[in-house]
């Protein structure tokens, strides 16, 4: 069989199955469906189709790639030898695949490769320099330690240098420096008054015969750790509960007090650093913090006249939710966020610093490159992780080095630095959780979180000191209720309040009661309850709700008189303009809250009073604004290649093919497509083609107005639509025109 030529011949004789697996490869090619075999090498052979398909090429395929270039497979074609002779290696796995993607074509005694390829890789393949043939062989054994220097550097590529000794043309014996006698001797040429280039024959000799170095051609080792699957899960649900307990602060401050938006869009940067300071963590995790948080609509840009980031009314649900289930939520989040939270605090190309929240975060394909690193630890076994960042780093870079621009690296060490502050990953390894989130085992991965996670413990631990020290995650209602009547003093996986006299205080005014407050300790510490703890719940408890506030406004009304008249009597009367009605009843017309708080920085321990006479909490429950619809999560990965439309692609491909080396009898013309003057020709011609079962040439027009031609085999015409053997349906209103295919 004759080699084929061209692009168009090469795929013109692949199989089906061949065909197929090429579109799978790049999808690109099949949108919309090529008319025929050079349609789909034309568009192969495209600068912006070969880039995409070059993304996917390992460092060892490339290295190929620029040898087939060196020996100009883009202008002729060469033997494959030629290409192992430069690479050392045998080059047929990497072949294999170039063939596969329709970046190179051909036998093995006749490569070729599409031209664009040379724009895309540069001018200076393998970081090698032009040819200079005469230099093939040159001695290199009398130059001297300085001038090997300097051939060494640019060996290493890229192959030309700047120097102001380009500008000079001396004799050997003029030289003075080694640039000048490179270029006397002639191992170096001149390219312009300021640069030099090193010879590619020079170049190869430096490297030892070789296009590259024999290190580039096989993936760098991952040095990975012992297999440890149940404690990888245990340390990842610990930074889990940790992330999801500063999460639950961050709402908290921003419930009540929200930060400003800022004119460009994003926070600001006194806003995050107050942010993390609040939080007790650095500046990177607290916008990582609120990047999630706004990505999970948790909280968002209110739009009012002074915007500000406000917690959305999702914020309940989440928090009411349980710890796996918030979990699933927050990594789900982080999974598809097409934003990068770690360039928060960088500058931009304008030298500006890119605040969180603002656009200039949005990377649309940073799941992609997310699901990329957490797939390449996914593929090592359950509990194994990797020793060193750097080292998963060299193997993705091995792995895609064109993928990921100048962020490439960068993004790989942010993926695995978010990852491990999520508990996505632990000790360098992904966790249960995370192998089936990646699956998209929603399921799965809540319930391996929560097994993951410390059970709720039902027990507190009561110090002489009046700290409350809780061993682990609490209950719900245990937490609750200990919020309630303690201040947060430091949290971690053993977290220790404090119960001081406001807490109390704010307890009681909550509505809870001394006596509840007192077997609370009782029943819920695994200490002793020490007796100042008791002292001071009573005596906070004899002093609260003796004066009680109502809204009259509001009113004071208290049954010790005396009480009543210090009050009055004193300057926090004048401030809240309080009078007496009654002999135990005072009103003011401000607000109750406000007048409760005075009384309280006056040294008095009023407490506010419903209808009812019961005990109110007063205190806000924090901002909340309408949650906004969130997009429909969109797969981080492309979705399986539908056979059916691949069969439809390539039907089409042959059709066209066909209908373009076909000879075609005498012609039937329809203007315009359907009805006229030749329509009883057209069904005459069409109904003998049906009945002889010959193959027919027709024009065709599909519904995205696009004029094709194919030859196809009649099956049947009826009702407006003509039937090919093939089962494909053309509406007899498209056709343009058609013929008999001649023998």
């Amino acid at each position: 069989m004759m080699p084929a030529t061209s692009l168009a011949d090469w795929l013109r004789s692949k199989s089906d199955d061949e065909l197929a697996a090429l579109l799978a490869a790049r999808r690109d090619l099949a949108t919309p469906p090529p008319a025929t075999s050079m349609v789909l090498a034309t568009r192969a052979g495209s600068a912006g189709s070969t880039a995409r398909a070059l993304e996917d090429l390992d460092t060892f395929t490339l290295a190929v790639l620029d040898a087939l270039l060196l020996t100009d497979a883009d202008t002729e074609a060469v033997p494959a030898d030629a290409v192992a002779a430069l690479l050392g290696a045998d080059p047929a796995p990497a072949l294999d695949r170039l063939r596969a993607r329709a970046i190179a074509w051909g036998d093995d005694d006749a490569l070729r490769v599409v031209p664009v390829v040379r724009d895309l890789l540069g001018p200076f393949p393998a970081g090698l320099g032009a040819s200079v043939p005469e230099l093939a062989g040159a001695d290199l054994e009398s130059i001297g330690e300085d001038e090997r220097a300097v051939l060494h550097t640019l060996a290493a590529g890229p192959p030309i240098g700047r120097t102001r000794d380009a500008n000079s043309t001396m004799t050997l014996a003029e030289a003075t420096t080694p640039i000048q006698r490179l270029l006397a001797r002639g191992l170096l040429v001149r390219r312009d008054d300021g640069t030099v280039e090193l010879p590619r024959e020079l170049g190869i000799a430096l490297r030892g015969g070789r296009s590259c170095s024999p290190g580039a051609l096989a993936e760098p080792e991952l040095p990975t750790t012992p297999p440890q699957p149940s404690t990888v899960d245990t340390a990842g649900a610990g930074e889990a509960m940790e992330f999801l307990r500063q999460t639950e602060a961050l709402l908290a401050l921003w419930s009540a007090e929200p930060p400003p938006v800022l004119k460009a869009g994003g926070l600001g940067v006194r806003e995050l650093r107050r942010l993390a300071r609040e939080l007790e963590v650095d500046d990177r995790r607290a916008a990582l913090l609120v990047e999630l948080a706004a990505g999970a609509g948790l909280v968002a840009d209110s739009q009012t006249t002074t915007p500000e980031w406000v917690p959305t009314t999702l914020t309940d649900s989440w928090l009411a939710s349980a710890p796996g289930q918030r979990w699933l939520t927050i990594a789900q989040t982080w999974l598809d966020l097409p934003r990068l939270p770690g360039l928060a605090g960088q500058r931009d190309a304008k030298d500006r610093v890119m605040a969180p929240l603002s656009e200039e975060l949005r990377r649309p394909l940073a799941p992609v490159a997310r699901r990329r690193v957490l797939d390449a630890l996914a593929d090592l076994p359950p509990g194994v992780g990797v020793r060193d960042t750097e080292d998963l780093v060299a193997v993705l870079a091995w792995r895609a080095p064109r993928r990921g621009g100048r962020l490439r690296d960068e993004t790989v060490r942010q993926t695995i630095a978010e990852a491990a502050v999520l508990g996505v990953t632990a000790l360098g390894a992904v966790t249960t959780a995370t192998r089936a989130l990646l699956a998209d085992d929603r399921g799965g991965a809540l319930a391996s979180m929560v097994d993951a996670m410390p059970k709720p413990i039902d027990h507190i631990l009561v110090q002489a000191d009046l700290t409350v020290i809780a061993p682990g995650p609490m209950e719900p209602e245990l937490a609750t209720d200990v919020k309630a009547v303690a201040d947060l003093e430091s949290a971690g996986h053993a977290t220790v309040y404090r119960v001081t006299e406001d807490s109390v205080r704010r307890a009681l005014d909550a509505g809870r009661t001394a006596d509840e407050l007192h077997e609370l300790f009782r029943t819920r510490s695994a200490t002793g309850v020490p007796q100042s703890l008791s002292y001071l719940i009573d005596d906070v408890a004899r002093r609260h709700g003796r004066l009680r506030g109502g809204a009259a406004a509001s009113f004071l009304r208290c049954d010790d008189e005396v009480l009543l008249a210090e009050v009055l009597g004193g300057p926090v009367a004048a401030e809240y303009e309080l009078r007496r009605i009654a002999p135990t009843v005072a009103v003011s017309p401000l607000p109750l809250a406000e007048v409760l708080d005075g009384l309280r920085a006056a040294g008095f321990a009023p407490a506010a009073e419903g209808p009812d006479g019961r005990v109110l909490d007063l205190r806000p429950s924090g901002r909340r604004i309408p949650a906004r619809a969130r997009a429909t999560r969109r797969a981080a990965t492309e979705p399986p290649v539908d056979p059916e439309q691949v069969t439809a692609v390539l039907a089409h491909l042959r059709a066209g093919d066909r209908a373009a080396t076909s000879r075609k009898g005498a012609e039937v013309r329809l203007p315009g497509g359907g009805g006229g003057s030749d329509t009883a020709a057209t069904m005459a011609l069409l109904a003998r083609a049906s009945r002889e079962q010959r193959e027919v040439w027709i024009g065709y027009v599909d519904s995205h107005g696009t004029a094709t031609q194919r030859v196809i085999t009649p099956a049947h015409v009826g009702g407006g639509v003509l039937m090919s053997t093939d089962d494909q349906r053309y509406p007899l209103h498209r056709i343009t025109s058609a013929a008999l295919v001649e023998d």
